[in-house]
């Protein structure tokens, strides 16, 4: 008898095949024949017949080269680090593709000379908060930070009270961090309260600076308490801020949390803050303060090495400069919309035999950003086995699940995708 596997065809005639010639164009020819690989594989397990092959190809192939997949964040959580953090705007996204080809951004034009590298994005930051002499961008909070402890402290004492001494994502911690520096830390008070006192007693000739530190994703309530900034601006070191969440002036949603403009009002030197997270722009790591520190930690070696691609600069200068970007929009989204928009799409999903209902929710900053913060919204409600169902659709949607029900937190999606997330919701029906 003929193996039937004999008839599944070589690598080199599939790829040959004439309807894999835009997939290949587009996509490359070794991302394709991985596909044809994995294809030639399940036609030899049977569940492929050879004549398939290339038709099995054709179903796999992803959209894209990158193995990124756009998803609907239904989650609630507006600064969803897993999923990305910030989605860039619209105007954003276009700045992207105009820079991914040459770009004036180390050149003047009109001159034919050199200039300032991403001058438009520093002009835009610099303009955004008026209360700093000087803006600098690197390409992300934690480098910020470290460039800091480079420039300011190195082998020298950072002064930091013991209940900010935090964990970020991933197990990376804010006192292995500054170590790595060089620098050496002088923790004050204690984990629940720390007093002026406290900071004043530990400077001395060893320090460096003192640094404050916004806690991420906790609290500390009850017998607690730490000074303000204005009360550590005048110990005779700089004082740098780490506000983390890349608020830039007080939010009317979230009083408590820190902003660059309040920390450098109140004597801050140096502010360092996300670009991706309560800014809404790509990740980028803020530092805004006296000019003559920021020159300082401009110029310093390691800044070469923690600068950012002429992407980043577009899309936080379109981020500074054009319409408020996705995450803005949904902190200030109006729950009586929301909850219109969960009532609808509900009851066009009862419609169609799925068992939804609209509920009240509680949606999240996220990022480490105002931590404990609800965000009053509203969801439609699922039976929870359309969590995972959801994730593996195309687009994949991510919801939570909250005792036995999936919810789809709508202060998340843009109301632009309440219709591809209906039909997502109806193909796993």
């Amino acid at each position: 008898m003929t193996d039937a596997r004999r008839a599944i065809p070589r690598t080199d005639l599939v790829l040959a095949d004439p309807r894999l010639a835009p997939a290949v164009a587009a996509l490359g020819r070794s991302l394709v024949k991985d596909v044809v690989v994995r294809a030639q594989q399940r036609a030899r397990e049977g569940l492929v017949a050879p004549a398939g092959v290339v038709d099995a190809v054709l179903a796999a192939l992803p959209a894209r080269a990158s193995s990124l997949r756009p998803v609907i964040n239904a989650t609630g959580v507006v600064v969803h680090t897993n999923l990305g953090r910030a989605p860039l705007s619209e105007a954003a996204a276009a700045a992207v593709a105009d820079a991914t080809g040459w770009t004036d951004v180390e050149f003047d034009l009109r001159t034919g000379k050199r200039a300032r590298r991403g001058r438009g994005a520093l002009t835009a930051l610099a303009a955004a908060v008026p209360a700093a002499g000087d803006v600098h961008v690197v390409n992300n909070n934690a480098a910020a930070l470290l460039l800091c402890a480079l420039v300011l402290a190195p082998g020298r004492e950072i002064v930091i009270s013991r209940g900010e001494l935090v964990e970020i994502g991933d197990g990376f911690r804010i006192p292995d961090l500054l170590t790595s520096a060089g620098s050496r830390l002088r923790e004050v008070g204690t984990t629940n309260r720390t007093h002026p006192r406290d900071y004043a007693e530990a400077i001395g000739p060893e320090t460096g600076f003192v640094l404050r530190v916004h806690p991420s994703n906790f609290r500390v309530t009850g017998f607690a308490g730490t000074p303000d900034d204005a009360e550590l601006a005048g110990l005779g070191v700089p004082l740098v801020v780490d506000v983390g969440s890349g608020l830039l002036a007080p939010h009317p949603l979230l009083p408590d949390e820190p902003d660059a403009t309040s920390a450098l009002r109140a004597g801050a030197a140096v502010v360092t803050a996300s670009g991706d997270k309560l800014l809404g722009g790509p990740q980028a790591g803020l530092l805004l303060g006296a000019a003559e520190l920021v020159h300082r930690l401009r110029r310093h070696p390691a800044a070469r090495a923690l600068r950012v691609d002429k992407l980043t600069l577009a899309a936080l200068e379109a981020t500074l400069l054009g319409p408020p970007p996705p995450v803005a929009r949904a902190l200030a989204a109006d729950v009586a919309d929301l909850r219109a928009r969960a009532g609808e799409l509900a009851g066009r999903l009862v419609a169609a035999g799925v068992d939804a209902v609209a509920v009240p929710s509680a949606a999240a900053v996220g990022g480490g950003g105002a931590p404990g913060v609800e965000l009053p919204s509203a969801a439609v409600s699922l039976p929870e086995r359309w969590a995972s169902a959801l994730r593996a659709g195309r687009p994949p949607v991510v919801g939570r699940v909250e005792r036995g029900r999936c919810l789809l937190d709508l202060r998340t999606v843009d109301p632009a995708d309440d219709g591809p997330l209906r039909e997502a919701v109806l193909r796993c029906g």
